[in-house]
């Protein structure tokens, strides 16, 4: 049927919390006369291949992969389900990963089942999931990211665990365009409807800390383990992910000392604008900008967001001027009710989550101080890429 013999390999999942190994993903292998191993995964995509043999031979190695993980004490394995081959039962019927999971005797418990692909009837699939959850069993996606229709499988399956596409993940994590934004903003999404994160693809520590800003649960990669037929030590690679993980805290320790450097160069400026403002607000009277190599410009607002000052921006010589958005209402974006929860005369300086900006296309940070009996709004504008 195959040009091999099918096997089982294991990949380790890390558990960011303790860096202990505290579960595998198991892979489908093929090994020939002589002993090479290859992956069996280009078959399952390959359309030539009798459906009917791929469905014997994901079986095999199911099976197999649960009958060597069952003397494992604690842990859990995390399987692919193919949702096509799921839309193929008949409502009601036994389902045979059940069946299997009791002829193994393996607790459902240390079991996850990840839906791997697109395909398939979503509402079928969802009566089965339902079925895998009431048995014990959790559920993970992969590929999250990956597709538009991915997000309708989060919202009809509610599974447990989001595993992030492996590309989307490894862009984002080389910092390509905005797609740190975007998995970022997937993180997030995750964190809000109770989902634990993998990222998966991780092979250097530049991956690894950006896995560790998403608030990855767990990671798997190269960077700690190959795929190996036998299982390692829970502990086998705790030493090096505590090690890789310190260094992560001296990265972010060092990025708040440069915020709170920047809070007070901040306090500074927003001194100056409201000696500026103070002494009739002209143009040619604004602080000179050489201290705050970081600022785009500064206007000044209501106390509802509607810009009541032309934005003022300086060109390298001098300050412009630019009326182009007074009336404009800013109260529609996120940081205005940040500042505005700490109105008040002595409220302190707020700065924005980082957004880019529509009309640079910079990515920027807006910081802002309710003065003047909280009457007015004085924002100021930052260029990230300046700090």
């Amino acid at each position: 049927m195959f040009n091999g013999h099918p096997l089982p390999y294991f990949q380790p999942l890390i558990d960011t919390a303790t860096g202990r190994i505290a579960g595998y993903e198991a892979l489908a292998r093929l090994r020939d006369e002589e002993g090479n191993v290859t992956s069996a995964g280009p078959l399952f995509t390959d359309p030539s291949v009798n459906p009917a043999d791929l469905l014997e031979l994901d079986r095999c190695i199911r099976r197999m992969a649960l009958e060597r993980f069952r003397d494992n004490p604690e842990g859990f394995l995390s399987l692919n389900i193919s949702p096509l081959w799921v839309s193929q039962l008949t409502p009601d019927s036994p389902l045979p990963s059940l069946q299997l999971l009791e002829e193994v005797g393996l607790p459902p418990e240390q079991v996850v089942f990840e839906i791997t692909e697109l395909q398939g009837n979503i509402e079928q699939l969802r009566d089965v999931v339902k079925r895998y959850r009431e048995a014990g069993i959790r559920i993970a996606i992969d590929d999250f990211g990956a597709g538009y229709s991915m997000l309708d499988r989060v919202l009809a399956l509610e599974p447990d665990i989001l595993k992030l596409d492996i590309q989307l993940f490894r862009k984002a994590a080389s910092g390509t365009g905005n797609s740190g934004d975007f998995v970022r903003a997937l993180a997030l999404m995750a964190e809000k409807s109770g989902c634990w994160i993998i990222a998966e693809g991780v092979e250097n520590e530049q991956e690894l800390h950006f896995a560790l800003e998403c608030g990855a649960r767990y990671v798997q990669g190269y960077l700690f383990a190959r795929p190996e037929e036998n299982f390692l030590p829970n502990d086998a690679v705790q030493a090096q992910f505590s090690q890789l993980r310190d260094h992560y805290v001296k990265e972010k320790l060092a990025e708040r000392a440069q915020l709170a450097k920047l809070r007070r160069e901040l306090a500074v400026l927003f001194s100056e604008l409201r000696q500026w403002l103070s002494r009739g607000a002209r143009p040619t009277d604004l602080p000179s900008p050489k201290a705050y190599p970081w600022l785009l410009r500064c206007f000044l607002c209501d106390a509802h967001g509607t810009q009541i000052s032309p934005n003022y921006e300086w060109t390298g010589q001098q300050w412009r001027s630019d009326p182009r958005y007074l009336d404009h209402n800013w109260s529609w974006r996120p940081y205005f009710y940040q500042i505005l929860a700490e109105a008040g005369e002595d409220s302190r300086v707020i700065l924005s989550n980082r957004y880019r900006d529509a009309t640079s296309n910079q990515y920027c940070l807006t910081s802002g101080l309710f003065i003047d009996d909280s009457r007015h709004l004085l924002l100021v504008d930052i260029d990230l890429s300046r700090l």
